[in-house]
């Protein structure tokens, strides 16, 4: 079972109270734990770039967004979960979850080659989006899919946006972001195979400008 998604697939779903609990649970290894990665992390085996302290600086500030995006992916995938009304998108919900897991492991580990420091706001990004994502899977299934889909599209979004702003000699961070980006891709089109329903457009709006929000202030602090 994975740490930090701890519903297992094929069983009864515990009373409510109980998955507010393992909610909880989790929302403490994701904020205090230290994420263990399934798979082997990409450009780990390069060597370090050679930054100035500008560019170390930057690079680590693009981190810290990224590492508080998968923070929030967590609380999402949590939230839908636990509102979640068949066995079926638990099931999708927990298979992009143990990859953005591995995703916070990465994140992780780079800002912390380049000694910076995780988003002080964490606890807000997660609490926030753990409410958002109950919402989402509360409306509906396949409001909930078409939420994680619409979701894993803006992060390509961004993550192209951040592979355009590395340094061009940090191959190492770039190595990552392309996998993340591929991983968030798949996401995106199987929620939507399995039936998610597009956005109407305020609500892919109202979304876009709650990421500009998240990321703008966790690029600072």
């Amino acid at each position: 079972m994975n740490p930090f998604f701890p519903f297992a697939p094929h069983r009864a779903e515990p009373p409510l109270t109980d998955r507010w609990i393992l909610a909880f649970d989790q929302g403490l290894r994701t904020l205090f734990g230290k994420p263990v990665s399934s798979r082997p992390i990409p450009g780990d085996d390069f060597p370090d770039p050679e930054l100035s302290p500008a560019e170390t600086q930057h690079v680590a500030a693009l981190m810290r967004v990224n590492h508080a995006g998968e923070v929030c992916a967590q609380a999402l995938y949590q939230g839908q979960a636990l509102t979640a009304r068949r066995g079926m998108i638990r099931n999708t919900l927990k298979r992009a979850a143990t990859e953005e897991t591995d995703h916070l492991a990465w994140t992780q580990q780079r800002l912390e080659e380049l000694g910076g420091q995780t988003s002080r706001l964490n606890p807000f990004w997660y609490l926030g989006s753990l409410l958002i994502g109950a919402t989402a899977g509360a409306l509906g299934d396949k409001w909930s899919l078409g939420f994680l889909g619409e979701t894993e599209k803006q992060v390509v979004e961004h993550l192209a946006g951040h592979l355009e702003r590395l340094p061009p000699a940090d191959e190492k961070s770039k190595a990552m972001l392309l996998k993340m980006q591929e991983d968030e891709a798949r996401h995106a089109t199987s929620a939507m195979a399995e039936g998610g329903e597009n956005l109407p457009y305020l609500v892919r709006l109202g979304m876009r400008l709650a990421a500009r929000v998240m990321t703008s202030v966790a690029f600072r602090v």
